[in-house]
């Protein structure tokens, strides 16, 4: 957008106050792949107060003012009414605070497992009323358990958790704990009385969100996500929606390709030695962005060497497993 349109925030990718554009988006994710399905763009309060400034940057009279867990909200309401049936939802704690959010997925019947702040207010099972933090001291010493939250492109992103009941049966308090620096962090969960699930089945789904950061960086990478110089609101809008399809196309052809890929060897424990051959990792969204320029047949021309284009992503590939092996085999060192 042109600069005019632009305003001054926090921004959490560049951890200060920039000039910059916020959206909010959602990412439906499947354990085949993941990939961005919604967005819409956070407005300032203040700019809804200059209707000349909103006219210019190309917003509707009717636009109205809507917070960060509002347009989350509405994605939410457009993905399932669209039929998209996931079991679970998840988000930062943004989104942990909206009690209308939650609301929304308690009535549809799905689970979710939202990050809160230290200062959520919550009532335990011995009837207590509580702060999230305050919580803590309801864990014993034997209390943590080790889980893993998900698979990293470094390793499993192991915390030790706790879960503690609350008032309500379906409602549960997680404390994750850092394994290196002991740092804490806060998720409230609910599993609707259909589910059966563990505390590693809360993990995962909590694990779940970062999704949305691989689907962020590889959007951003693959069909520039954020590469618009738009000046209004209409064109970003339209050039977000293209680079969202263009970007689907390429995350389903990647999860269709690794469902029938041999997965690359990994360690199991910290004592193993790397073997002669990792294997090869499959086709992922920015390999497939780097190979179709040079394999649709309507770009291939006298000058293009399909040959070397696919040895050099096959050595490439081979490269990143072994990579992988020796980043996995490392990580179970610091946690063992």
């Amino acid at each position: 957008m042109h600069s005019r349109n632009r305003s001054t925030k926090y921004t959490g990718t560049a951890g200060r106050i920039e000039n910059a554009i916020v959206a909010v988006c959602a990412t439906y994710a499947t354990p085949p792949g993941h990939a961005l399905v919604d967005r819409e763009l956070y407005v300032q309060k203040q700019w809804f107060a200059d209707p000349d400034r909103m006219t210019k940057a190309g917003f509707e009279p009717d636009h109205a003012f809507a917070t960060k867990p509002q347009l989350a909200k509405a994605q939410a309401e457009r993905a399932l009414d669209a039929g998209l049936a996931p079991a679970w939802a998840t988000g930062d704690e943004v989104y942990g605070r909206s009690s209308d959010l939650r609301a929304l997925f308690e009535a549809r019947g799905i689970g979710y497992v939202f990050a809160i702040g230290c200062d959520f207010q919550l009532t335990t099972s011995g009837r207590q009323k509580t702060r999230a933090d305050q919580a803590l001291k309801l864990v014993e010493a034997h209390g943590w358990n080790r889980r893993s939250a998900g698979a990293g492109s470094k390793g499993p992103r192991y915390y030790d958790w706790a879960w503690i009941a609350t008032a309500s049966p379906s409602h549960h308090l997680l404390i994750r704990r850092s394994i290196s620096t002991g740092e804490l962090a806060y998720y409230l969960a609910f599993a609707p009385e259909s589910y059966v699930c563990s505390l590693t089945d809360l993990v995962k789904v909590a694990g779940t969100r970062w999704a949305v950061e691989d689907d962020f960086q590889d959007a951003k990478q693959a069909t520039a996500f954020d590469g618009t110089q738009m000046r209004g609101y209409r064109a970003w809008k339209r050039h977000v929606t293209l680079v969202m399809a263009a970007y689907a196309l390429l995350a389903v052809t990647a999860a269709e390709a690794r469902a029938v890929h041999p997965a690359p060897v990994l360690p199991e424990h910290d004592q193993q030695r790397a073997p002669e051959d990792c294997g090869m990792i499959a086709l992922t969204v920015p390999e497939l962005q780097r190979l179709l320029p040079v394999l649709l047949p309507d770009r291939i021309n006298a000058n293009t060497d399909v040959g070397a284009n696919l040895a050099w992503s096959t050595w490439r590939r081979r490269h990143q497993a072994r990579a992988r092996w020796h980043h996995y085999h490392r990580r179970y060192a610091l946690i063992a």
